[in-house]
């Protein structure tokens, strides 16, 4: 399994929206680029649902550990998954606020099968 870090991929990108960054030795990474890659392609693609995605499969792997270190009302694991899950959270929102198409995309001077009626 590789773990590379290369901004100018998406599994890069989504090392960074993650903190995923030390790959130096590959066994540094928390997530293969190989587990990435089942991110992205639920996500079809969308960095920002994709890091939600492996956030909240980081954060489960902390709610499953019984031991946790507390000192009186602070837990450190449990902050530590809340804030993961309120990122995860925050990018789904970001996602979800880009719009899936443009004005300035839009091109209504065809229409699939009239092409002939707009030349």
């Amino acid at each position: 399994m590789s773990a590379t870090y290369d901004l100018t991929t998406d599994i890069g990108k989504l090392r960074l929206k993650i903190n995923d960054k030390d790959v130096t030795p590959a066994s540094d990474a928390h997530f293969s680029d190989e587990e990435l890659q089942v991110f992205l392609d639920e996500a079809d693609d969308d960095i920002l649902v994709a890091a939600a995605l492996a956030l909240e499969s980081w954060a489960a792997e902390y709610t499953l550990l019984e031991n946790s270190e507390r000192l009186g009302d602070y837990s450190y694991t449990k902050k530590q998954v809340d804030n993961m899950l309120a990122l995860a959270a925050r990018y789904r929102e970001s996602s979800n606020a880009e719009p899936a198409i443009s004005w300035a995309e839009m091109d209504l001077a065809t229409v699939p099968g009239n092409e002939e009626d707009y030349v």
